[in-house]
């Protein structure tokens, strides 16, 4: 009988679903998949994208190491992006580690290992960025974008269906930029027609990363119009401010966001928008930071994840002067994330007294833990449920909302 192995999975979702390829491929060739304590071979999948989660990846290792040294594992594999981009020095620094094996290559088949909760999946339909963000090391890491064909990525959507999950994450690196590699265009709204067609047993469809520039008026129509997508616009937008934008090689201006924004309030009056920001970018001035916060209070964004920059060799915006100081970086932050905390209190208590379609996803301490449409998994918010009947993870229930707090609700079943 072959070795069982167990796997950390780092990072994102898209690394979780890089995760479950690589156990999918030993599950076929007869390993047995278990919990990485009862592990014979301990994998780690892990993420450098920024320095945090390089700390990250680096602690989980040594702790796999801890347990090899307590001879409770035999073996240890290290996946992904860190020996990507730091396998000379890792191989030297870490003697322990029995193989470092870099980018895993974009699976298109449905040979997969689940370890997503069972009631919601995640589907990859690309990989790698047709942008050239100067903050970014993603194309260094992942390479050029590479997109899965209609069909590989329908026969996913089949499994999937199969599974009758309530709910289907739509995920790459930037999913606006699907099809341009091998079809020679942007085909993400007809693809999404496909996905709505086969995906009758599925709840929710959810997209994961629009960027801005590729967020057309076909694709909002669809986004509108089918009641299983989610009226849930993830837009990271980095910043507000033209001069730095451009120094981030976006390719919007401020005019350009604004725009869109405006444009999706009005084709989805019910949306919720997700941005993300950088603050701190080299450069960044006290008026271009103010100019930020008063887009922030102007937008009043539903969702937002602020991230502090970070310096990243090979990437352009490396070798930029006038480097913001990191007490300066913490103190924005901090500004940033107060100010959201405010707007979504005020987002939260217009729901009070409102009956919203929830997704549970999880029982703890007594009460059910879930989702609204406009919350992604592990990501956004929280309803608190109180339920007198058994609820399991997977229902859509309607809730209707007693309480809320700064990012989370509270609210009782109502049938």
């Amino acid at each position: 009988m072959k070795s069982k192995v167990g796997i950390l999975s780092l990072g994102c979702p898209r690394n979780l679903v890089d995760s479950e390829s690589i156990l999918g491929r030993l599950n076929l060739k007869g390993y047995q998949v278990v919990d990485i304590a009862k592990a014979d071979i301990g994998i780690v999948n892990t993420c450098a994208f920024v320095e945090d989660a390089k700390k990250e990846s680096i602690e989980a290792i040594l702790e796999l190491i801890d347990l090899k040294k307590a001879g409770k594992l035999k073996k240890i594999i290290v996946y992904g992006c860190l020996p990507e981009r730091y396998k000379g020095e890792l191989t030297k620094e870490l003697p322990e580690i029995d193989a470092f094996i870099g980018k895993v290559s974009l699976s298109c088949s449905t040979d997969v290992y689940p370890i997503a909760p069972k009631h919601y999946g995640y589907l990859k339909i690309c990989e790698g960025c047709v942008n050239n963000c100067s903050f970014c090391v993603i194309p260094k890491i992942k390479g050029p974008l590479a997109s899965c064909d209609q069909g590989s990525v329908i026969a996913k959507v089949k499994d999937f269906n199969r599974r009758k999950i309530s709910e289907l994450n739509i995920i790459g690196q930037d999913i606006t930029g699907y099809g341009k590699d091998i079809y020679g265009a942007f085909r993400l709204p007809e693809l999404l027609k496909k996905i709505v067609k086969n995906s009758k047993d599925i709840g929710w469809i959810r997209l994961l990363y629009l960027y801005p520039s590729r967020v057309t008026d076909e694709l909002l129509d669809i986004i509108a119009s089918e009641p299983k997508i989610c009226k849930y616009l993830d837009l990271p937008v980095q910043h507000i401010n033209d001069r730095v934008l451009k120094l981030m090689r976006r390719s919007t201006a401020k005019k350009d966001i604004l725009e869109l924004i405006a444009k999706i309030r009005k084709k989805i009056p019910d949306a919720a928008i997700r941005t993300s920001l950088i603050v701190g970018f080299p450069t960044e001035a006290d008026k271009e930071f103010s100019e930020l916060l008063d887009f922030i209070q102007e937008v009043k964004f539903e969702r937002l994840g602020a991230f502090i920059y970070s310096r990243e060799e090979g990437t352009s915006a490396y070798s930029f002067g006038n480097q913001v100081t990191h007490s300066i970086k913490v103190e924005r932050f901090n500004q940033i994330m107060a100010l959201q905390q405010r707007i979504s209190e005020e987002n939260n208590k217009k729901l009070l007294g409102k009956v919203l379609d929830v997704l549970v996803d999880e029982e703890e301490s007594g009460r059910y833990l879930g989702r609204t449409q406009y919350d992604a998994p592990e990501v956004d918010g929280l309803v608190y449920i109180s339920s007198r009947r058994k609820l399991r993870a997977g229902d859509f229930v309607k809730v209707k909302i007693k309480d809320t707090l700064e990012y989370d609700l509270v609210g009782e079943l109502t049938r």
